[in-house]
């Protein structure tokens, strides 16, 4: 009986500890691809919104994506310094190289490259488990 308890027990933290660890956010993508515009005419932040929507979140593998406008919520110390912040995540750099290469990404390039003040890039590898 009490080798039962004991088990029991065992059985009991460990089934606790596991439902913990459970309890973190879910990482979306090993590859995150983070871009920001800034436009020369701010007002156009819904058109570029549309076509990144309609024309990017179709490439093939993309694991996670979100575009949208800069969210103002009173914090002095967050940079609100761009009309459109962008996030593509890929599980490979294989599915990043084709989306970089793919027409849909090069077309919206070529469309919007002349009508941003400027655009910053950044690309975060997480491979925490």
């Amino acid at each position: 009986m009490m080798k039962h308890t004991v088990l029991l027990i065992a059985m009991a933290i460990l089934f606790v500890g596991c439902g913990t660890m459970s309890q973190r956010p879910f990482r979306p993508a090993v590859i995150n691809h983070l871009v920001f515009f800034s436009l020369l005419d701010p007002e156009e932040r819904y058109e570029l919104i549309e076509d990144c929507d309609s024309g990017l979140s179709a490439i093939g593998g993309i694991v996670s994506y979100w575009c949208g406008e800069h969210g103002e919520f009173g914090r002095s110390k967050v940079d609100g310094d761009y009309d459109v912040g962008l996030y593509v995540g890929f599980d490979s750099n294989d599915a990043y190289n084709q989306y970089l290469n793919h027409p849909n990404h090069l077309s919206l390039v070529e469309k919007w490259k002349n009508r941003w003040g400027w655009i910053r890039i950044h690309d975060v590898v997480d491979e925490t488990p």
